[in-house]
């Protein structure tokens, strides 16, 4: 799986989406807008069922519930992963990324435009405070 690089500040679900399913930012977001989710819509990284809801539309199913992370060694073999998760005005926000597993490899893609690589590996310093388990 490669990484797609987020084209707005708050497009990280669209992005880790796109990446799931192995298509452009450009492509999901598209499909995305045209079911009613924007990167501009502040509930994108307040509700988890928008991404939900754009992976199905890509195909993809995800488990219904959210799971609490208890330690890299337990997420499947692909997960979305919320991090950077904080309380704002009593609502809560994270930042989407992209657990991966494949073989003896694991690796985290994270759609920030900012990070010198966006395949991650530095487990201790990426936060998951939950995930949803994804069916590829």
């Amino acid at each position: 799986m490669k990484p797609v690089i987020q084209e707005e500040k708050t497009g990280c679900g669209i992005a880790s989406s796109a990446a799931i399913a192995g298509v452009s930012y450009q492509e999901a977001k598209k499909i995305a807008n045209s079911i009613g989710i924007y990167a501009e819509d502040q509930s994108l990284w307040s509700d988890p069922q928008h991404v939900r809801d754009l992976l199905s539309e890509l195909g993809i199913s995800t488990d219904k519930k959210e799971t609490a992370f208890n330690g890299w060694e337990f997420l499947p073999d692909c997960a979305l992963l919320s991090t950077k998760w904080h309380l704002e005005n009593d609502s809560s926000y994270w930042h989407w990324a992209v657990f991966v597993r494949e073989g003896n490899k694991q690796y985290v893609l994270d759609s920030k435009k900012a990070l010198k690589s966006n395949v991650r590996t530095d487990f201790g310093r990426i936060k998951p405070k939950w995930y949803i388990k994804v069916h590829a």
